[in-house]
C-alpha cells in the first residue's frame, strides 16, 4: 500500500475507534439476565402468636428471572415466583393448618408472584455504585394481587469462588405486608394480621431460567384444618369440629 493511502487510512481508524469503543462499552453496560437459585433464595416470614410469639416460617425452591445492570439499578426487572405449598413452620400440623382453605388455601392458590414495577436506588457511599435500593411491584397472594415495596441490599457481584464460576449476584430484602388485605383474615385473635418478609437470593446468570416451581411443590397433607371462626370449640363437639390449632 503506498505511503499516502497508509497515511489517510490512520485517521480514519484514529475516527472509528472511539465509536467501536463505545458501542462495545454500551453493550457491556447493557443489563444481563439471571436466574434465581432456587437452592440459595428463601423466603422467610414472621408474624404474631396472639402475642406471644413471632412464629417464624419459611418458604424454598423460589424461582424467577432478574435483568440486572450493576451500575444501572433502574433499569432492573424482577419476577419471582414462590411455591406456598412447601413452606414450613416447623411442624407438619401448623403447616397443614396454614395451608387450608381458611387461610393460605393453598390448593386453589399454590404459588405467590412478585413482579417488579419500579426500582429505585438509595443514595450510596462516595462514588461507589448504590448497593441498596427500593423495589416496589405488584404481589399476587390468594388471588388477590396488591402493591408491595421492598428495602433491597445487593452483597455481593462477582464470581461464585466454586466451579463453574459462574457470575452471582446475592441480595437481600426485607418489606411488611397486611395479610388481611389478601383476604386472608381468619383467626384474627390468634395470628396477627402483619406479617415481616425477609428474603434472601442469589441469582447466576443466564442459569435457572424457566423453572416452574409449580411442578416440584409438595401436596398438601390431609390434616385437620382449622375452621374459619375465632370462637373457641365446644369440647363436646371436638371430634368433629377442627381445632383452630394443632394438638400439642
Amino acid at each position: 500500500m503506498p505511503l499516502i493511502r497508509r497515511c489517510a487510512v490512520v485517521p480514519v481508524a484514529l475516527a472509528v475507534l472511539p465509536l467501536a469503543l463505545a458501542a462495545a462499552a454500551a453493550r457491556a453496560a447493557e443489563p444481563q439476565r439471571y436466574g434465581l437459585d432456587p437452592v440459595h433464595t428463601r423466603v422467610m416470614f414472621a408474624v404474631s402468636h396472639a402475642g406471644f410469639s413471632q412464629a417464624i416460617g419459611t418458604v424454598s425452591g423460589a424461582s424467577g428471572s432478574l435483568l440486572f445492570d450493576r451500575n444501572d439499578w433502574r433499569g432492573a426487572k424482577l419476577e419471582v415466583s414462590v411455591p406456598l405449598t412447601r413452606l414450613d413452620l416447623g411442624d407438619a400440623k401448623w403447616n397443614a393448618a396454614t395451608l387450608a382453605a381458611n387461610l393460605l388455601d393453598g390448593k386453589r392458590h399454590p404459588l405467590a408472584r412478585f413482579v417488579s414495577e419500579t426500582v429505585e436506588p438509595l443514595p450510596s457511599e462516595g462514588e461507589t455504585p448504590s448497593d441498596r435500593a427500593r423495589v416496589c411491584g405488584a404481589l399476587s397472594l390468594h388471588g388477590v394481587t396488591r402493591p408491595l415495596c421492598m428495602d433491597v441490599r445487593l452483597n455481593a457481584f462477582k464470581r461464585h469462588p466454586l466451579p463453574p464460576f459462574r457470575h452471582t449476584a446475592g441480595f437481600s430484602a426485607t418489606a411488611r405486608l397486611s395479610r388481611a388485605e389478601f383476604g386472608i383474615d381468619a383467626w384474627k385473635s390468634v395470628i396477627g394480621d402483619e406479617v415481616e418478609l425477609r428474603i434472601e437470593a442469589e441469582a447466576v446468570r443466564n442459569q435457572h431460567l424457566g423453572n416452574d416451581p409449580s411442578n416440584d411443590s409438595e401436596p398438601i397433607p390431609d390434616g385437620t384444618l382449622p375452621s374459619t371462626s375465632d370462637e373457641t370449640p365446644d369440647p363436646s363437639t371436638s371430634a368433629a369440629t377442627p381445632e383452630p390449632e394443632p394438638r400439642r
